[in-house]
């Protein structure tokens, strides 16, 4: 498989994101559930808390990509879907720290929303992988 990122700009690097990831020669295409913060049994964790819960849907996200036979290098799509924008943008520098160091630079989406499945949740994550 080979992955091309298309940059045609620079500003977008620091928000850990690209513009296009174009891929050719894949086997599998993995679509993945928005990933939120909840236990092995479901239950929200950490309530409003917008950092912790942006840590667990990832932890989620990776259990989920692990499962499928991926990593989140192997992730050419993100996108988010939260509650709260100004809180998501504050942390957003080291969520992109956070992606570069396990290679994913993906092409993402940010979407506000009035509400997620429960009221303590305030962000989501959805993925595409190739392999």
């Amino acid at each position: 498989m080979e992955k091309k990122i298309i940059n045609p700009w620079e500003w977008q690097k620091e928000l850990g994101f690209v513009q296009a990831n174009s891929v050719s020669g894949m086997q599998r295409l993995i679509f993945c559930a928005g990933q939120v913060s909840v236990d092995s049994e479901g239950r929200p964790l950490y309530p409003g808390d917008m950092e912790a819960q942006l840590n667990q849907a990832l932890n989620n996200l990776e259990t989920v990509l692990k499962k499928a036979g991926a990593e989140l290098a192997d992730v050419v799509r993100l996108n988010y879907y939260t509650t709260d924008i100004p809180a998501f943008r504050k942390i957003e520098p080291k969520l992109a720290g956070q992606l570069e160091e396990k290679g994913c630079k993906p092409v993402s989406t940010l979407l506000g929303v009035a509400a997620l499945y429960h009221p303590d949740i305030v962000v989501e994550i959805e993925a595409t992988a190739v392999v």
